[in-house]
């Protein structure tokens, strides 16, 4: 089992992370649809105030207020439950690809696979141990810092905005003692080991079979 180079490694993460911020750019224009949506719902907007005004004795000021600090509640709330997503869905992509084919998308184009440590199989538990702090280091902390700052909890933002980045390196870091198992690796008893990278020969004796099998498959079908 050949141990994976820093290099290698480097670049299947920058392939995995930018399938990320994708995903976080896709949650991101929901989110601002759904905030669209909830500032252009006229007729709700219109019953809230209308309801809060006969219930406030003629507070129309006190009334407005109200009405927009729960629409301020609701857009916070979008945020944040797009942040929540984005962190689930980066949990169940790594766990997944781990734990049913051994490697994420970088890792395949980079021909790399997560096996276990020691002998024996790797197994849904370890894959997920992976997944979950890989996710931490990776997206979670820094979820949680930005959703704090549109919040308006500033410092409670910071502090987690500094654990995003100590998280981060703490998981980094190891790769580059022997060994290189980075954190996650190290708490999930896993290893990334380097396989050979397909050739174009490779890639047209897989084309070729296919055609054959799909062939093959029509005859019999007719």
């Amino acid at each position: 089992m050949a141990v994976s180079g820093i290099g290698r490694r480097g670049l299947a993460w920058l392939v995995d992370f930018a399938l990320v911020i994708g995903l976080a750019c896709l949650l991101a224009v929901l989110t601002f649809h759904r905030i669209g949506a909830l500032l252009t719902d006229v007729p709700s907007l219109a019953a809230k105030g209308g309801w809060g005004l006969l219930t406030s004795h003629g507070d129309y000021v006190g009334t407005g207020e109200k009405v927009g600090i729960s629409l301020w509640h609701s857009a916070v709330s979008d945020v944040q439950q797009g942040f929540a997503a984005l962190v689930v869905c980066t949990f169940l992509y790594q766990f997944l690809c781990i734990a049913f084919g051994r490697r994420t998308l970088g890792k395949l184009m980079l021909g790399l696979q997560v096996l276990p440590a020691e002998v024996g199989a790797l197994g849904k538990g370890r894959a997920a141990a992976r997944a979950l702090v890989t996710t931490v280091a990776d997206v979670a902390l820094i979820s949680v810092a930005l959703a704090a700052l549109v919040r308006g909890s500033f410092v409670v933002a910071i502090f987690c905005w500094a654990l995003a980045i100590a998280g981060f390196w703490a998981n980094a870091l190891p790769v580059l003692f022997p060994g290189r198992r980075s954190l996650a690796d190290r708490l999930a008893r896993t290893v990334v080991a380097a396989t050979a990278l397909p050739t174009w020969q490779d890639v047209q004796q897989s084309a070729q079979q296919t055609l054959q099998q799909s062939a093959a498959y029509e005859r019999l079908r007719r």
